[in-house]
């Protein structure tokens, strides 16, 4: 994919899925704003990037507003358009729903759901006004399946998948295109973060994958600009977690209660 001369906003960008989608939009000729909380991370990912494109840092909190707006709004006056949102930032908590405070359900519901929202709310009018421009938002498979242990993490990314394909029925016809991204588990620091109680957050997502290791966050980054290229709603990937959607959409039923016995068997060991 040719992205000569796009301009381009990740979230989340100082590792895993927002580093190799950084990497990938540079080699593919992309002018990338990376952006993390972590402003040593995002300099490091902009530094290593290479390619016809180019990588400049800096860091964003994304449950602050007027912090995204203002990224935006200087990518705008800069180069005087925006392109691509990628909005990925996000966190995880898992474990026995029960032992969640509520602190942990505002800072994920603050992260997950209204750091997407302020990246929408910052730049699809700057898309509407240009008649171009793609929203990317990181979503997950567990934002498609039930996802017993991880009740925060599903219901943020559920509100992720239902908020990006209402507004890419709104927005196509304004000429703005919106892609979510819904992978299985992939090998990032992700996977070993957020763990309440006993919760074992690698072997727990890896499980349901059926592997040793996560998805690669490159092959995945590549499945994201071929998604945007042909212009998908929905990215489901890999294979494994294509076929769990399709089971649930065909047999919520029979999806719900494998879950549960899959969760009950994990206590069971425990």
């Amino acid at each position: 994919m040719n992205l000569t001369g796009k301009q381009a906003i990740v979230t989340g960008a100082g590792s895993g899925i927002g580093a190799a989608l950084t990497l990938a939009l540079v080699a593919a000729g992309a002018d990338v704003v990376c952006t993390d909380i972590d402003a040593d991370a995002a300099d490091r990912v902009a530094k290593e990037a290479t390619g016809p494109g180019t990588a400049t840092s800096a860091r964003l909190d994304v449950t602050d507003a007027g912090a995204v707006q203002a990224v935006v709004d200087d990518t705008v006056t800069r180069a005087g358009r925006l392109d691509l949102m990628f909005n990925n930032a996000g966190i995880v908590w898992g474990g026995d729903t029960e032992l969640l405070t509520l602190d942990q359900w505002n800072a994920i519901i603050d992260v997950n759901i209204r750091g997407v929202v302020h990246g929408v709310a910052a730049a699809y009018p700057v898309m509407v006004r240009q008649g171009h421009g793609h929203i990317v938002n990181t979503a997950s498979m567990a934002g498609l399946v039930p996802a017993g242990r991880l009740t925060s993490y599903a219901m943020t990314k559920h509100a992720v998948v239902g908020l990006s394909l209402a507004l890419r029925s709104e927005a196509a016809a304004r000429g703005v295109d919106v892609l979510v991204v819904c992978p299985g588990a992939v090998e990032t620091p992700i996977l070993d973060k957020g763990a309440v109680g006993d919760f074992e957050g690698r072997s727990f997502f890896l499980t349901g994958m059926r592997g040793q290791t996560g998805y690669h966050p490159d092959r995945l980054a590549r499945d994201v600009l071929r998604a945007i290229e042909k212009k998908k709603g929905i990215l489901v990937v890999p294979r494994i977690a294509y076929g769990g959607w399709l089971f649930v959409r065909l047999a919520p039923g029979l999806m719900q209660r494998a879950s549960a016995r899959m969760i009950a068997r994990a206590k069971a060991s425990r």
